[in-house]
C-alpha cells in the first residue's frame, strides 16, 4: 500500500498552501494573512507601476501581473511565503526585449519561459540555486542595481533626453547631454518623494513608505500643475500614458480590470501586430531563457530566504512549476513577466503571513485599486515613480555585503564579483551570468585540483609497507582524480626511479575519478607496461572498480592488479617480485 512517502519526490502543485492547510489554519490565521496582503497590496501598486514604466510598457500591465500571477503563483507554487509579481532584477533583461519586439514580443517570451519553468520543475533542477555562486548573484544583482538607477535620472531630473535606449553607455551619454533641459520642479518633486521614503520607515507607522511617498509626491504634482508652475506642467502617469479598451480611451491607467486577450495580436515595436512565425521564435528563444533562468534563481532565492526567517521548507520544484504557470498566464491578460520578490515576501512575514493566501490577498488589493483608483493613480508623477526606483535599487544593490566581500572574499571571488558587475552594467546580465559562472567554474576546479597532490610514501613512514625490496615503489594518491587534477597526478607517477619494477598506488582518498582521469589512466598503465613496469591500485572503492573494468582496465597477472588496501598491495608485490626473480611470470595471462 502506498503512503505519502511515496509522492515525496514528485514535484506538486499548491505544496505551500498544502503545508498551511496541514499545519492547521483557523480564523485567527485568515486574520493575519488578510492584514499582511493589505499591507503588501498597498507596496505592490506603486512598485508594480514603477517596474513597469521602467520596463519600457504602460503601467497597468505591471498591475495585471500582480493581480494575474501574484494569486496563481501564490495557490500553485511551492512555497507557503512567496509574494510574486514584476521585479526590479528584470528591468534590464525585458526593457531591451521591448525595444526590438513590442510589448508583443515581450508577453510571447515571458509565457515560453514559462513553459521553461516548468519544464525544470518536472525535471526536478529546483536546486539550480544551489550552484550559482554567491559573487556571480551579488555581481549581477549589483549591476542591475545600477542599470536601474541610470534609466530613472531623465525622470528624476526631467531632462529632455528622448527615450533610452538597449546600451548603458549611450543611455549615460544622452543623460549628460540632456543635463542643461533639467526641470527644477520635477527635480523638487523628485527631491521630496525621496526624502518621504527614506524618513517614513522611522517613524514605525503602518503606512507603508512607497504609498505615503507617492501620495506625497502626487499632491506636491497637482500643486505645481495648477497653482505653481505657471503652465508648464510636472509630468505624470496620466500625461503621459493613454489607453484604449472596449471602444473607450483615456489617459493614465484604464480602469478596468484584466481581460483575456492574445498577446500575439499586441504591437510589436514598429507598431504593428506581430507575424508569429518560426523567425520570431528564434529570436525570442534567447531572451525567453534568459528570463526562465533569471526567475529561477530569483524565485528560489527568496523561498530560500523565506525559509530562514520562518523555520519553514519550500518544495522547490513545485515552485519552479507555480512560477511557470503563472508566468504563461500573467501574458494571457496583458501581464508581463513576473517573478518572487524578496522585498514584498519579507514584508508579508513581518506583517504575519501565515499562508500564501496573504498574497491572494494582496493580488485583490492590487485588483481594487486599478478598478477603483485608476484616476487616483494616474496623478502620480514619473519623478516620485523614479524617487522610489532609486530605493529599489539601492536595496537591490545590497552595498554594504558588496563592499564586504570586496574587503574579505578571495581574490578569485573579488575578480568574479567585479566581473560580473561590470558586464551586467556594459552588456547585459545573461552575458554576466555565463561568464561568471564559467569563471567560478574554472577556479573551484583550479581549487580542488590543487587539493589532489601524489606523495612517494617510504617502507620506513608506514607498517604496512616493511621489508619491500627497492624495486617495490609506493605513491599515496590524495584527492579526486578529475579533468583538472588527473593529468597532474599522472605526471608525477611518470616520474618514477628506472630501477623501479613495480608501482603501488594508494588511492583509498581518491573518492571519484572522471573520464578524463580514466584515460590518463589507461595512458600510464600502457607506459608502464611498455617500461616493463607492473602496477597496483590499493583502496579503491568497488563503484570505481567497476568503472575501471569498463573503460578495459582488468587485472593481468604481472601487469595490473586491484587490492583491497595496502598490506594486501605488499604481499602481491613481493609474490610478483619473486616471481620475477624466478622467471615465472607469465604477463599475459589472466589473474
Amino acid at each position: 500500500m502506498l503512503g505519502l512517502s511515496s509522492f515525496r519526490n514528485i514535484p506538486g502543485i499548491g505544496t505551500g498552501l498544502t503545508a498551511a492547510f496541514r499545519e492547521g489554519y483557523g480564523l485567527a490565521d485568515l486574520r493575519r494573512d488578510v492584514m499582511a496582503g493589505l499591507t503588501i497590496g498597498t507596496v505592490a501598486v506603486p512598485l508594480s507601476m514603477a517596474l513597469a514604466i521602467a520596463t519600457g510598457v504602460a503601467p497597468q500591465h505591471g498591475l495585471y501581473t500582480a493581480i494575474v500571477a501574484g494569486a496563481l503563483i501564490a495557490l500553485t507554487g511551492g512555497s507557503r511565503f512567496n509574494v510574486s509579481g514584476p521585479t526590479a532584477a528584470f528591468v534590464v533583461i525585458l526593457f531591451p526585449i521591448v525595444q526590438q519586439h513590442g510589448l508583443g514580443g515581450l508577453l510571447i517570451a515571458t509565457m515560453m519561459a514559462g513553459l521553461i519553468l516548468i519544464a525544470l520543475g518536472m525535471a526536478r533542477l529546483g536546486r539550480l540555486i544551489e550552484f550559482v555562486p554567491y559573487p556571480v548573484i551579488l555581481g549581477f544583482t549589483a549591476g542591475i542595481a545600477v542599470v536601474i538607477a541610470v534609466l530613472q535620472i531623465p525622470d528624476f531630473l526631467g531632462l529632455s533626453a528622448g527615450p533610452m535606449g538597449e546600451h548603458f553607455v549611450e543611455n549615460l551619454g544622452r543623460i549628460l547631454a540632456a543635463v542643461p533641459t533639467l526641470d527644477p520642479w520635477e527635480l523638487g518633486i523628485g527631491v521630496m518623494t525621496l526624502a518621504v521614503l527614506l524618513l517614513w520607515p522611522r517613524l514605525k507607522l503602518p503606512v507603508p513608505a512607497p504609498l505615503m511617498g507617492l501620495v506625497a509626491g502626487a499632491v506636491a504634482a497637482y500643486a505645481v500643475n495648477h497653482w505653481l508652475a505657471g503652465g508648464v506642467g510636472v509630468d505624470t502617469i496620466a500625461s503621459r500614458f493613454t489607453w484604449e479598451a472596449g471602444g473607450e480611451s483615456g489617459s493614465g491607467i484604464p480602469p478596468i480590470a484584466p481581460s483575456l486577450m492574445a498577446p500575439w495580436s499586441l504591437p510589436g515595436a514598429d507598431g504593428e501586430p506581430l507575424t508569429v512565425d518560426f523567425q520570431l521564435i528564434q529570436a525570442l528563444i534567447g531572451p525567453a531563457f534568459a528570463i526562465a533562468m533569471l526567475g529561477a534563481i530569483e524565485s528560489l532565492l527568496c523561498a530560500v530566504v523565506a525559509d530562514g526567517m520562518t523555520r519553514t521548507r519550500h518544495d522547490p520544484n513545485a515552485e519552479l512549476i507555480g512560477q511557470g504557470m503563472g508566468n504563461i498566464a500573467a501574458p494571457l491578460f496583458g501581464g508581463i513577466t513576473a517573478t518572487a520578490a524578496i522585498a514584498r515576501t519579507a514584508t508579508s512575514i513581518r506583517s504575519g503571513a501565515r499562508s500564501p493566501i496573504a498574497a491572494v490577498v494582496h493580488a485583490l488589493v492590487v485588483l481594487l485599486a486599478v478598478v477603483g483608483l485608476a484616476g487616483v493613480l494616474g496623478m502620480v508623477p514619473m519623478a516620485a515613480l523614479a524617487a522610489l526606483l532609486f530605493v529599489v535599487a539601492w536595496n537591490m544593490s545590497e552595498a554594504r555585503h558588496f563592499l564586504h566581500t570586496l574587503r574579505s572574499a578571495p581574490a578569485g571571488d573579488v575578480a568574479i564579483l567585479l566581473v560580473c558587475f561590470s558586464l551586467t552594467v556594459v552588456f547585459d546580465m545573461v552575458l554576466a551570468v555565463a561568464v561568471g559562472v564559467g569563471l567560478a567554474a574554472a577556479l573551484f576546479i583550479r581549487r580542488m585540483a590543487l587539493l589532489t597532490d601524489v606523495a612517494h610514501i617510504s617502507d620506513e613512514s608506514h607498517p604496512k609497507l616493511s621489508g619491500l625490496p627497492r624495486e617495490v615503489a609506493v605513491y599515496d594518491v590524495n584527492g579526486p582524480m578529475f579533468f583538472g587534477a588527473a593529468e597532474k597526478a599522472v605526471t608525477s607517477l611518470r616520474l618514477v626511479d628506472p630501477r623501479v619494477r613495480i608501482v603501488i598506488i594508494d588511492m583509498h582518498d581518491v573518492p571519484s575519478m572522471d573520464g578524463t582521469a580514466i584515460v590518463a589512466l589507461q595512458s600510464l598503465v600502457r607506459e608502464m607496461h611498455h617500461d616493463g613496469v607492473s602496477l597496483i591500485l590499493a583502496g579503491l572503492p568497488a563503484r570505481i572498480i567497476v568503472k575501471l573494468r569498463r573503460a578495459g582496465l582488468r587485472r593481468v597477472r604481472g601487469e595490473l592488479s586491484y587490492c583491497t588496501d595496502l598490506s594486501g598491495a605488499r604481499k602481491l608485490a613481493l609474490r610478483w617480485c619473486n616471481a620475477r626473480r624466478e622467471g615465472l611470470l607469465d604477463t599475459n595471462s589472466q589473474g
